[in-house]
């Protein structure tokens, strides 16, 4: 984390760069062109030691001006290929942290504007607010919005649950992390030019089951006033008995009987990470369909299964983006992620580990879900399983719960530049991300338009950013440009938008997956 100070205060606007005043001290960030962008501001103190399985505290505050220009350290993580992180970043636990991006224009005339925050993905063990794709400078000048961008704990570190060893490790560390941001925003987005009782919560993927599962939690009330849920895994919420499990066994990857798990708090940060690796890899293979690290009901922050308790009525009444990629499951297959099962022995064993989680399901139900794919002992069958068991119907089930109370919307990414079709990727999980930010790579650093179509994905990406901007400034993605028009979701007739070079509006496009998963969540506990 940059510690660099100044003694005197420069202009806030005129002749310098930007600086901020936040509750705990000055922050000068830099402009580029009319936006203004400030680098890993803290928003707690660094989590280590004593208080590395701790809840979030206070950063200390500090005299004059902090320079954040740079990035900090990012989550420890194991690196992998799946998700691109820059090569200059290190790995630390001073690792919360935010960066904002805001308009000059709301700067100078103190006029407040809306507000996005950002919750990056990656299977809550990887990925960073630091990576290129999530930079929200696009994103300003196209809306008019401040956009946060979180950086919070992962893996072993923010998800994995290690209280039943001991009364000093508490559980969904990251949740908390991303609440203690949301406070940060409430207090003190108003410096920056936003609008503290107008803040949307966007997510992907982990990210996007963070989204769901705050949607629930009491905690989270008041501090968002929209949400966007891209692709969420919003079942991959655990119990604490299995959360007990795998404590256990990231105890015996590390040598150490449960009897001294204390040390976890002094441990070197590169066991821990090593270990976490072994761990988060081993579960999914054992288990297909199940992650190592996720978010866990612990009975406070997360009362019981999110999907439960959308459900039940008890969502935070807020309007909702909610969507899924058609092919969702054939990047991991690319990139031979055991994450998900893309095979059919994977996935016959996930159904196999389904039935016995949910003894309350007949026969009947789980071959009635099975003969919706024909072809489940080909990789296509498998895949399009998959898809539907992390993402497409866990996303309907939320929606068909939100909208009985709250405006939903619902959409399905259909749009792949030629490339990503001759790859057999199409419209793969996260493939969307660069549509929503606007951020595009050059033609030699971006092999999705080796092929061409980057026209139409640009006309694409301008529809998306101006659906959610407008979303995040009215509560409605109606793009006031001539765009398909956007009707709300509804469950009898679950009219969705399928995003593609040319948007469609369906009524109910996975009609025959809905009728064989039926309106009872299917799930891990």
């Amino acid at each position: 984390m940059s510690t660099q100070f100044e003694t005197e205060p420069s202009s806030d606007v005129d002749g310098a760069e930007p600086v901020a005043q936040t509750a705990h001290g000055r922050v000068r960030g830099r402009w580029n062109g009319q936006v203004a962008t400030w680098r890993s501001i803290p928003y707690a103190a660094a989590p280590a030691g004593p208080n590395r399985f701790r809840p979030p505290r206070s950063p200390q505050s500090w005299e004059g001006i902090r320079d954040c220009v740079t990035f900090g350290d990012i989550a420890p993580q194991t690196m992998g290929n799946m998700v691109p992180v820059d090569s200059d970043l290190r790995m630390g636990e001073d690792c919360l942290w935010l960066n904002v991006w805001a308009p000059r224009r709301a700067i100078e005339t103190r006029e407040p504007r809306p507000v996005m925050v950002w919750l990056h993905g990656g299977a809550y063990c990887l990925g960073t607010a630091a990576q290129g794709i999530y930079d929200g400078r696009k994103l300003v000048e196209a809306g008019d919005v401040v956009i946060v961008g979180v950086n919070y704990r992962l893996g072993a570190l923010g998800f994995l649950d290690l209280s039943s060893l001991s009364d000093d490790f508490t559980p969904n560390l990251g949740l908390l992390d991303q609440i203690a941001a949301l406070e940060w925003v409430r207090d003190n987005i108003a410096a920056f030019g936003g609008d503290p009782g107008n803040v949307t919560v966007f997510g992907e993927s982990s990210g996007a089951g963070c989204v769901t599962a705050l949607l629930t939690s009491p905690r989270s009330a008041g501090l968002f006033h929209r949400a966007i849920a891209e692709s969420p895994p919003a079942t991959t919420v655990f119990g604490q008995e299995r959360a007990a499990g795998v404590a256990q066994r990231f105890l015996e990857l590390l040598e150490l009987p449960a009897a001294r798990a204390i040390e976890l708090l002094e441990c070197p940060l590169d066991r821990i990470v090593s270990a976490a690796g072994v761990l988060l890899d081993e579960v999914p293979l054992k288990e297909p369909g199940r992650l190592a690290a996720a978010p866990v009901v612990d009975g406070d922050l997360i009362p019981s299964y999110p999907i439960d308790q959308f459900q039940r009525g008890r969502s935070h009444r807020v309007p909702l983006i909610i969507g899924t990629n058609k092919d969702e499951a054939s990047l991991f297959r690319v990139f031979r992620s055991p994450i998900m099962p893309v095979t059919p022995d994977a996935v016959n064993v996930m159904l196999r580990d389904v039935a016995a989680n949910h003894p309350e399901l007949s026969h009947e139900r789980i071959a009635e879900i099975t003969s919706a794919y024909p072809d489940l002992d080909k990789t296509r069958g498998a895949l399009a399983m998959s898809t539907d068991a992390a993402f497409r119907m866990p996303a309907h089930w939320v929606s068909d719960a939100h909208a009985t109370h709250s405006p939903t919307w619902m959409y399905r990414f259909d749009q792949a530049t030629p490339m990503l079709k001759a790859a057999r990727v199409g419209a793969g999980h996260a493939t969307e991300l660069p549509y929503v930010f606007g951020n595009f790579g050059t033609f030699n650093h971006d092999p999705t338009f080796w092929l061409g179509g980057r026209k139409v994905a640009t006309e694409v990406s301008g529809r998306m950013m101006r659906r959610w901007l407008a979303f995040a400034t009215h509560g409605v993605p109606a793009a006031i440009d001539g765009s398909k028009h956007w009707p709300p979701y509804h469950p009898a007739t679950r009219t969705t938008l399928l995003i593609d070079a040319i948007d469609r509006v369906v009524d109910n496009p996975d009609r025959e997956q809905h009728t064989a998963w039926g309106e009872q969540a299917v799930g891990f506990s």
